[in-house]
């Protein structure tokens, strides 16, 4: 990196820190491309020698790309080209990552191409020779029978590659499974300040939707809210991740609001519990948010104490939850022991985290789903590892004796976990928002 690049990255990273103004796409994408950077010749070592994989080969194709590829692609790039191959060949003696590409072009700036079309026209044989000259000990390639993320290579792909490799080769490929999560789920120092910015954004857009500058009770309809939201990402030039949910619960006798997203209100009334599920991306990063709010009626000051403590009872359960992170230990096993204690105290919680990063349900390990609170096979036997960003999500059930009925506290917020312990990245909800004060 030159001494200008490092001084444009320095000062654009410190104006981030400490503003929330967001980044042109040209400002953007020179954040990202140093980011990347920064990963590969810094944490990718790392990762590398810590799963035992001397060399990482990754293949895909321009409009089937491996979804390891978003994390590398360069910003410039919207997709793959043709057929690009990546290699990351680890020396430990040096412990450093050399890069490249067996492709036509340079993939950006961070990995050059050396393939030379003219002379060895066979982009396999280029590789295998490649392969040849670095001699690693285990080849690692991205296929994965219970993980997504890290199942990217195509059967054509990897058929082409193993079957006319020389058996010396063969012999060396291994799944690259663990390597993959790692590397995505590991944030460095550089994305977690951004992520902090990143959830100042979301709460800042939460906090207006969840307003009589978007909501007029007896008029606003909950859909109204969602395509506001949306539009408010757009003017923003920020992109969501997945479609909002606004939903509301309130004082008459219906279903709790349901996971599939079907509310049975509406128009958003006076006295409503309103709940929204949120995110955006942006620098690579995504968030995933869940908060609630209570609109007022006329002549009141604040919530209802029921509604209040109800959050309460919810906080208690992220703080049950929480407590229980620790290096090594499993989703599963946290999600049992959290469950249990919960359940001892007389909350009725369901738990269901998940890894939050460069994709919105992203690698690691997974705690709890709402529809599997004995455990996730597979993604929950995950151990955890430092510096991994979580969505803290879960609901805790309270039977409001003033409503005749229960209500379903949902909350989700961004927390990080690293060898200091846990800290939400920028605080969570304590409070109802109130709206119409």
């Amino acid at each position: 990196m030159t001494k200008n690049i490092l001084l444009l990255f320095l000062l654009l990273f410190f104006q981030f820190t400490f503003s929330q103004n967001i980044f042109d796409l040209k400002d953007r994408a020179t954040i990202i491309k140093n980011i990347q950077k920064d990963r590969i010749e810094n944490l990718l070592p790392n990762l590398m020698q810590e799963t035992g994989i001397d060399m990482w080969v990754i293949i895909t194709r321009e409009y089937n790309e491996d979804p390891i590829i978003k994390t590398l692609l360069p910003p410039t790039w919207l997709n793959a080209r043709r057929r690009t191959i990546l290699v990351f060949n680890y020396d430990n003696k040096t412990n450093q990552v050399e890069s490249a590409a067996i492709s036509r072009y340079n993939f950006g700036e961070n990995i050059p191409s050396i393939w030379n079309k003219e002379k060895t026209p066979n982009q396999f044989e280029a590789l295998y020779n490649y392969i040849s000259k670095k001699s690693p000990n285990k080849i690692g390639l991205n296929y994965s029978e219970n993980f997504a993320l890290v199942d990217g290579i195509s059967k054509t792909d990897f058929d082409l590659f193993y079957n006319s490799a020389p058996e010396k080769i063969q012999n060396k490929v291994v799944s690259a499974e663990k390597l993959g999560i790692r590397w995505i789920e590991t944030r460095t120092e550089k994305e977690k300040n951004i992520y902090s910015q990143l959830v100042k954004i979301t709460h800042n857009i939460i906090k207006e939707a969840f307003s009589t500058d978007v909501i007029t009770p007896g008029k606003t309809t909950t859909d109204d809210v969602v395509w506001w939201m949306r539009e408010k990402v757009l003017d923003l030039n920020l992109k969501t991740w997945f479609h909002p949910t606004i939903d509301v619960q309130r004082n008459e006798q219906s279903d709790l609001y349901a996971f599939d997203g079907k509310s049975k209100y509406d128009i958003i009334q006076p006295g409503d519990l309103v709940h929204c599920d949120f995110g955006i991306t942006y620098l690579t990063l995504n968030t995933d948010c869940q908060q609630i709010a209570y609109v007022l009626k006329s002549g009141e000051e604040n919530a209802p104490d029921f509604l209040s403590n109800a959050l309460k009872e919810a906080n208690r359960v992220q703080d049950i939850f929480t407590d229980q992170f620790e290096l090594y230990k499993t989703g599963n096993e946290i999600l049992k022991t959290s469950l249990n204690i919960a359940i001892k105290e007389g909350l009725n919680p369901q738990i269901y985290t998940h890894p939050l990063g460069t994709f919105g349900h992203s690698a690691g390990t997974t705690l709890g789903m709402w529809d599997s609170q004995n455990g996730v096979p597979y993604t929950g036997d995950v151990p955890m590892s430092y510096d991994t960003v979580y969505a803290i999500e879960l609901n805790n059930l309270t039977y409001i004796e003033d409503w005749k009925k229960d209500v379903r506290i949902m909350l989700e917020e961004a927390g990080l976990f690293e060898k200091n312990g846990f800290r939400y990245i920028n605080g969570r909800q304590e409070n109802i928002i109130l709206i119409g004060k």
